[in-house]
């Protein structure tokens, strides 16, 4: 049983008639709990419920509920739009939180953690609050976790609405791409890092100034630069003497159709775009035609600078997306791995990627995060899908000592239940089936003969991603989810193209016929993928044309074996390499 106590939570209507009258309700309705409201520090949320369903939010924590309440319904309506609707709302309401082991750094962490998880919630269209006040080290900080719980499922009975299960929050791509997540002590130094060097080359005047952030998939990239950019955008809000990052304009880029949705509802959630300020999140393109060399943007974060192009392409008219940034940029901070390079048009040649890399370590600008955050599995199960990956070796399936659930199937149905069950589990989380790019699909025409372009394997089949017709509310309620968060996904098969950036409870891997097994390792047989953009050649700066699909398709089958976070399911096409599969997991 738990020792900790529950925590207690007192709802008023966000008035000044209400908060003159706080101290006796309090006393009245909490008895010899009141202490913790009136004399502890206390974690508050005002909230705005819209006809619509849709809720404003305020986040804070103070050490004076009373005065602090004042002064956001006195003082500070005169100075911001978001308090003065709140204010002057008839249905804004206020709960404030208090527990015993309430200390200032804890209620910062409670408030942090509940500003990442409503800013994660569908129906929260705003946050106020958006500063990071994440705490290291303290006397309570392994009762975090269970208190903040304790205090969730206390708001949920309040409010279903407002506050869903927890389950529901965790699985959102934006909870996971959150800035609100507590960073490891790798995260944190490499973030400082950046900010040190990005003031560095702005007070020096610098142009063309290049970070390089690299790491496998699943070392954390994606929530460091969302920290870092949201960490910007509030120093350049703020009152204080760095001068240099409060002046400075910042933008946050990803080539990815999915990835760049997320971090668009962050953004607009948070407040950083408006539409006075637009595009501060958006696509290279996007931003290389809207800005010219001569007025230089400050900053500019890459999220997925793999997926950049290094040749023209459709609306982009120039050689290489990164030069053409760090031309219309002061500073351009670029998360890059080379291991996620997938289409011939975001190939590298080495000696160019090698200069890169090069000149960013001589200025100091060239960060790695090592640490695997992404698979919760023991260090045996991470060597064996590296060496899978990396030796092109499949060696004897190893019990998992954290439990991460690797399994090898005989046939794809077995496979697709397996994963369908664990969806349904609720406390699975999002579970879906992906497959290398081995079967035809063309987006923007259907297919001949058949009614979906599917995978296809004996008389089995599934729809590819995206091909499952949706109701008009249905599209509605999906407009603002990635691939796997919609329900009906169960039923497709993802590819690279819209799982590259997430990350699955458990992924379910069809390996395709263009995986093969011979002569005791894995090889890649391009003519057996319908990947065109890895198979076809690539005219290199001598003008010489090259096949690059050996290195393109091991990608591909590196960014699918890394998705699953608690498990990996796998079923092989090619008989060889089902039989050493197979022979593998006998161990």
């Amino acid at each position: 049983m738990s020792k900790i106590s529950n925590p207690v939570i007192y709802e008023i209507d966000y008035s000044y008639e209400a908060v003159e009258s706080l101290e006796g309700g309090i006393l009245q309705e909490e008895g010899s709990n009141a202490k913790y409201l009136l004399d502890y520090p206390t974690v508050y949320i005002v909230h705005d419920e819209k006809k619509n369903r849709e809720f404003s939010v305020y986040i804070g924590e103070t050490s004076d509920i009373r005065q602090r309440t004042k002064q956001h319904l006195i003082e500070d309506p005169k100075k911001r739009e978001d308090w003065e609707s709140l204010a002057n709302s008839d249905d804004s309401k206020m709960y404030i939180i208090g527990h015993d082991y309430f200390n200032k750094s804890l209620t910062l962490d409670i408030e942090n953690k509940l500003m990442m998880y409503m800013s994660s919630i569908d129906s929260v269209q705003s946050v106020y609050n958006r500063r990071t006040n994440q705490q290291k080290e303290y006397y309570t900080v392994d009762k975090l976790d269970e208190i903040f719980s304790k205090i969730w499922r206390k708001l949920r009975n309040k409010n279903k609405t407002l506050f869903p299960v927890e389950k529901i929050i965790k699985d959102s791509a934006l909870f996971k791409a959150s800035p609100f997540h507590k960073l490891s002590d790798e995260q944190i130094q490499a973030k400082d890092k950046v900010i040190l060097k990005i003031m560095e080359a702005l007070t020096r005047n610098q142009s063309g100034e290049l970070i390089l952030v690299a790491g496998e998939a699943g070392s954390g990239k994606t929530v460091l630069m969302s920290s870092l950019f949201y960490e910007l955008k509030q120093l350049a809000q703020e009152e204080s003497e760095n001068i240099v990052l409060q002046e400075a304009n910042s933008y946050l880029l990803v080539n990815h159709e999915q990835q760049l949705k997320v971090y668009q509802q962050i953004a607009n959630k948070l407040g950083i775009t408006s539409k006075k300020v637009p595009n501060l999140v958006s696509k290279p393109t996007t931003f290389i035609n809207n800005h010219t060399p001569e007025e230089k943007a400050d900053v500019v974060i890459v999220d997925e600078a793999h997926l950049l192009w290094t040749q023209g392409k459709q609306s982009y008219r120039g050689k290489n997306q990164l030069y053409d940034l760090m031309e219309r940029a002061k500073v351009v901070v670029a998360v890059f791995d080379i291991n996620q390079v997938l289409t011939t048009e975001q190939y590298w040649e080495e000696e160019e990627l090698l200069t890169l890399e090069h000149e960013a370590n001589l200025k100091g600008n060239f960060i790695r995060l090592e640490n695997q955050m992404r698979i919760n599995a023991s260090q045996s199960t991470i060597n064996w899908i590296r060496s899978m990956i990396d030796d092109r070796k499949i060696n004897p399936i190893l019990k998992d000592i954290k439990g991460y659930d690797l399994k090898i199937f005989n046939h794809p149905e077995e496979l697709y239940q397996a994963i369908r069950k664990k969806a349904k589990d609720e406390n699975s989380g999002i579970s879906r089936i992906i497959a290398t790019f081995d079967w035809e699909y063309v987006d923007k025409r259907k297919p001949e003969k058949d009614d979906y372009w599917r995978v296809k394997i004996g008389n089995w089949s599934l729809p590819w991603n995206l091909q499952l017709p949706q109701m008009k509310e249905q599209k509605r309620k999906n407009r603002n989810l990635s691939w796997a968060e919609q329900e009906q996904t169960i039923d497709e098969v993802g590819s690279t193209f819209t799982i590259q950036g997430f990350d699955l409870n458990y992924a379910g891997v069809i390996i395709g016929p263009s995986v093969k097994y011979r002569n005791g390792e894995i090889v890649f047989d391009r003519s057996f993928s319908q990947n065109k953009k890895a198979t076809r050649q690539r005219t290199l700066k001598n003008g010489k044309k090259e096949q690059f699909s050996d290195m393109l398709l091991k990608n591909e089958l590196n960014v699918l074996l890394t998705r699953g976070v608690n498990g990996l399911y796998i079923y092989a096409v090619d008989e060889e390499l089902q039989k050493a599969l197979l022979n593998a997991a006998k161990g």
